[in-house]
């Protein structure tokens, strides 16, 4: 009864079945997203099919590595949270950039070196912690939230607005019904299978897809057994000062976010990030962006879109977000088992998108309730600092006439709403600075016992 007691629900390792179905269900959720930065690149340096395959198995497999890393830990590696890990969409138009330019040898190489780089700076961008007082948490996470329910439209649409059938009855419907089996596993049922209301809606959703002759089966029936990317496919990387310069620019913002996503995830499971655990998580990313380099993938962060699946089962594990990285590193190595996973239809997706985005928003307004507004100017961050970070979700072509690095900081939404939260509670409450710097509940102390 005494360990029960002193075992925090995050390091609690559940029972194998537990393990595995949630971990599914995380799996599920960020799948798209993971194969998305693979697809993108790849179409717009003009790829083989057989070479976008080979990309897409190595992120599946180096994803589920980076998750091992940032969940299980080693040494000075890992948060130890519940976070999982994919390649960030903020490193897509600088590596375009630098493949065009450059060749893809390249971008494998800017991206070991700027991997490198994020485990050196480490240390030094994890004591911006005292920069992330309740209101500047608050206001992070509600933008996180509302700048996730664009994808969750483009799901639920269908996945491609390009498409004719984009937006089409039967995608909505699909994705309509999705929410629905989702609300009524959640209402209806407690612990383990309210737990799971996600999957279960994400497996009923792809049966009434198949029924109805909406999605089908053939690309499990095509996909290899077992395939292992090797290291450098595509041959040696290249090392030129302007890509990693870029690159790293380009991981100075993931960092930004990574901050946000870490803070965020500690909000939700009630261990509040110190500067170690975000030291940790960036050496972590920096770690996980090198392996990716060499193994054909890109550089890594924690996955936001997992934010709202962890608000809304409430299952707090870090062992069951290790479990969906044991799942995708064996996604990588048979093809088969992602080509199954991949048959889950967008809508589908976009309907269970809809209730965890928007938990993720509920646990933002959560934390912006322990703010004190009265007598204060937090009013005023909040507003300012959320109106800013949705501006490039709400309006992407506002910024479409700049080029070059400030495009990197001006498409992030989530950094965007940093710096203007950070800045404006520095300017506006330096009065407060003693009362809010270090909040009782978020500790900056340097060293944490995993």
């Amino acid at each position: 009864m005494k360990d029960s007691q002193a075992t925090h629900p995050v390091d609690e390792v559940l029972p194998l079945r537990q393990l595995l179905s949630y971990g599914l269900q995380h799996v599920l959720v960020m799948y798209a997203g993971a194969i998305a930065v693979p697809l993108i690149l790849g179409s717009a340096l003009g790829l083989t099919s057989q070479q976008m395959v080979l990309l897409i198995n190595a992120n599946l497999l180096t994803s589920g590595i980076a998750t091992l890393i940032q969940t299980i830990g080693i040494w000075k590696f890992g948060a130890r949270l519940p976070l999982i890990q994919g390649c960030s969409f903020i490193a897509i138009a600088p590596m375009i950039m630098i493949g065009k330019q450059y060749g893809i040898d390249h971008v494998f190489g800017a991206v070991i070196a700027s991997g490198a780089a994020t485990i050196a700076i480490a240390p030094i961008f994890s004591r911006l912690l005292r920069l992330f007082p309740p209101v500047v948490i608050g206001s992070l996470i509600t933008i996180i939230g509302v700048s996730l329910m664009p994808a969750a439209a483009i799901w639920l649409g269908g996945g491609n607005p390009g498409d004719a059938s984009f937006g089409a009855a039967s995608n909505l419907l699909l994705g309509l019904a999705t929410v629905v089996i989702t609300l009524v596993i959640y209402a209806r049922f407690t612990g383990f299978i309210a737990n799971l209301s996600v999957l279960i809606g994400l497996i009923a959703g792809t049966a009434l897809a198949a029924a109805f002759g909406l999605t089908h089966f053939d690309d499990v029936g095509r996909a290899a057994w077992f395939e292992l990317s090797p290291p450098f496919a595509f041959g040696p990387p290249s090392f030129a000062l302007t890509p990693i310069l870029v690159m790293t620019l380009a991981m100075l913002v993931i960092m930004a976010e990574t901050t946000g996503n870490v803070l965020a995830i500690g909000t939700i499971i009630g261990r509040p990030s110190s500067q170690r655990t975000l030291g940790d998580a960036f050496r972590a990313d920096g770690l996980s962006t090198v392996l990716g380099g060499i193994f054909n993938s890109f550089p890594y962060n924690a996955f936001t879109q997992n934010t709202g699946l962890i608000a809304l089962s409430n299952v707090k594990s870090r062992y069951v977000v290790a479990a969906a990285g044991a799942i995708m590193v064996l996604m990588g190595l048979f093809p088969k088992l992602g080509a199954l996973i991949a048959c889950v239809p967008r809508p589908v997706l976009g309907g269970c998108a809809i209730v965890m985005f928007g938990m993720t928003t509920v646990a933002g307004i959560q934390e912006l309730t322990r703010v004190r507004f009265d007598g204060t100017r937090n009013a005023i961050v909040v507003a300012v600092s959320v109106s800013v970070g949705v501006l490039p979700m709400s309006f992407p072509a506002l910024f479409e006439h700049v080029h070059g690095p400030l495009k990197l900081v001006l498409d992030s939404g989530i950094f965007l709403g940093a710096i203007t939260a950070i800045t404006l509670n520095l300017l506006l409450n330096r009065h407060q600075r003693a009362e809010h710097a270090a909040p009782s509940h978020l500790p900056i102390a340097e060293a944490e016992t995993h």
